[in-house]
């Protein structure tokens, strides 16, 4: 059974950092593509970062390009965004969803990952 579990969230003022994480169980993030993806209240989920099983990153949207890093640590199936620079309009719930099939590259596609987590919610006050 695959579970994913995100944490690291929470209220920051602007200009502020989080580190969110991403765990997993049931698949192994050496193995398997992990995408990050965030939604706030009355907009569509916006893709925003991911890594390959192989350590590679895709290209990020404008939004979050040079504030926001992917990374993992295989070693304890965990996935993390490190967030820097944080604006209010990046006030979301951050999910991470693991990709179904070994050896895949990651996708900004999030219809194309099968197992996502609950989320974490990052509120940026003014």
């Amino acid at each position: 059974q695959v579970q994913v579990a995100e944490s690291g969230g929470g209220v920051v003022q602007t200009g502020g950092s989080l580190r969110l994480a991403c765990v997993i169980s049931g698949l192994p993030v050496s193995r398997h593509s992990i995408g990050w993806f965030r939604q706030a209240p009355g907009k569509e989920r916006e893709f925003i970062g991911a890594i390959s099983f192989n350590g590679g990153r895709l290209s990020q949207p404008d939004s979050v390009m040079g504030r926001f890093f992917v990374s993992k640590d295989s070693a304890k199936n965990t996935v993390y965004l490190q967030t820097n620079g944080l604006k209010p309009e990046d006030t979301a719930v951050y999910r991470c969803a693991v990709r179904d099939q070994a050896y895949v590259g990651p996708t900004s596609d999030g219809q194309l990952y099968a197992y996502w987590g609950q989320g974490t919610q990052v509120t940026v006050s003014s």
